[in-house]
Formats: C-alpha cells, structure tokens, sequence
C-alpha cells in the first residue's frame, strides 16, 4: 500500500469535489482507496458551508472496479463490507451528490455511480458491468445498481459484460444525462440545486432514493456474503489470474 493520497478534497465556494486520483491501477477500488474516499464524503458533509458534493476522476478511467492484484492474494470479506459502507455513506450523506465522469467505468465503479444522486458523463465514458466474466457477479454493487435500470438491460448487461456507451447508459438508467461538455452541464446543475433549500435537499434526496436504501437494508449484508465467497472460489482465482496475466480463462470458447 502506498502512503501518497489517492482521493483528493477541495473546497469551492458552496461546491465540495471529490477525485479518484490513483492512476496507476485506473482508480480500482484498492483498500486504501475506499476507506480515503469514504472519509472524504463524510470530511465534505460536515462542512456546513458545502450544498453539493462533486464525484470525478484524472485519467481516462474513472474507476476499474476491485482492485484484482489485492483481490487474487487475500480474503475480500473486509473489503466487500468496506464497499457496502462506502456506498450506504453515498446514498445516505445529508448532501446531493453529482457523478462527473468523463472515461470508462467497470464493475465496482458502476456501483458508485448507483450510488450518486446525479450522473453526468461525457463524450469518452464507456460502461462495463464484468464481473461474469470473472467468475463473479455484480454482488454488492447491485443494491445501487438494479433500482437504478431497467430489469431488461439489467439481464443483458450483468449477464454478458459487454460494454456500452453513454447515450446507452442514459436510455437505462445508469447515467442522468449523457453530455458532450460535461463540465458545462456540471455548472448548471450545480448553479440549480443552489437555489434550493438546504432542508429541501435533504428530505427530496431521501425520497428520490427510497428504493436505494430499502435494497442496501434487504440484500446488502447478503451479497457481502455472497462476494467473498466467489472471490475466494476457484473459478474466480482463475478468472482473475486469467485477467491479470492478459489471457483468456480456460472456460472461453
């Protein structure tokens, strides 16, 4: 583990962003990612001065998922809880929180995207669900996810990992709004929930994201369970050694 930060909090006026900032592993969700990216939320809601809080990247990815070189040589029970917990803290922060993405998400970083109350992606975002094509499945991260899309696109993408692009993701649901200047639509949406009352923000973001919390209550502990059990499984070794050594897994045709 590296001591350098690999999430960023800065403070702007009214407006907290939070960046993924560890390019060399495309921002997986490494143990230390995860626990620094959770304090930050929590860091940018007990500043009484902050209405909004920024969720973006440097790179071209936004977030690769787990981090598999962790996952392949230890236990991934703490982590999948850790993950949970991060993304309880996301939906349930008193603040609204914007997603601004411009380059690819994969697995875990779509559970993030879930998790925020507002999506913007830009011209270079693409979108992979992989974790089938692992020897896993979409555990966690599918309490943010499923009330989020679709039950059609839900099957197809959970099922195969194909990727898909922006515009696709906001026909399902992923994404609130596909953008060619994401930045741009970041200003306005940011300038908008300014003009709302802090008490307002708070109720409407518990209501608009009922169906969230009552998945993360019902299934969350379940598919911790569920995730440390397939990280730790045989297929998966092989599906992540497979990934890691840049070679199909023995079960492709």
């Amino acid at each position: 583990m590296t001591d350098a930060e690999l999430v960023h909090l800065t403070t702007y006026g009214d407006i907290a962003t939070v960046t993924l900032d560890s390019p060399h592993n495309r921002n997986a969700l490494s143990r230390q990612l995860v626990a620094e990216l959770t304090d930050r939320f929590r860091s940018a809601a007990d500043d009484a001065d902050v209405r909004t809080v920024v969720l973006t990247h440097t790179g071209t990815t936004f977030c690769a998922g787990a981090d598999l070189s962790e996952a392949s040589t230890s236990s991934m029970n703490d982590t999948a809880s850790s993950l949970l917990s991060l993304l309880r803290t996301i939906v349930e922060l008193r603040l609204p929180v914007i997603a601004r993405i411009d380059g690819n998400v994969r697995a875990g970083g779509i559970g993030l995207l879930g998790a925020c109350d507002i999506v913007i992606a830009g011209p270079r975002s693409t979108f992979a669900i992989t974790e089938a094509r692992l020897g896993l499945a979409a555990a966690v991260i599918s309490v943010t996810v499923l009330p989020r899309i679709d039950e059609r696109s839900a099957a197809r993408y959970f099922l195969t990992g194909a990727s898909f692009d922006a515009a696709e993701a906001q026909r399902i649901g992923l994404v609130t709004l596909a953008n060619d200047d994401p930045d741009s639509a970041l200003a306005t949406l940011t300038a908008e929930l300014g003009t709302v009352s802090p008490q307002g923000l708070v109720e409407s973001k518990r209501i608009a994201n009922r169906s969230v919390r009552e998945a993360i209550e019902r299934y969350g502990e379940a598919m911790v369970e569920l995730s440390a059990r397939l990280f730790a499984s045989e297929e998966a070794h092989e599906g992540m050694t497979a990934f890691l050594e840049r070679r199909p897994p023995r079960w492709t045709a």
